[in-house]
């Protein structure tokens, strides 16, 4: 979530720096919901997967003889 926000400040910085105003065009409300979306969706899928090697059983590296 951190990372989208800074994201999007970066956006704006920059549209700043080109434009001269802090006015936000609509294609920069979609890339900052977008970019949002996609780092949910990542930090999601691997606290999930985390969350799933955490209980599944240990396997040894070494075979047994």
């Amino acid at each position: 979530m951190v990372n989208a926000v800074l994201a999007v400040a970066l956006m704006l910085l920059v549209e700043f720096a080109i434009s001269g105003s802090f006015q936000v065009p609509e294609p920069y409300l979609w890339a900052g919901l977008l970019i949002w979306l996609v780092i949910f969706a990542g930090q999601f899928w691997r606290q999930r997967h985390l969350c799933r090697s955490c209980e599944e059983p240990t396997k040894s590296s070494r075979p047994s003889h």
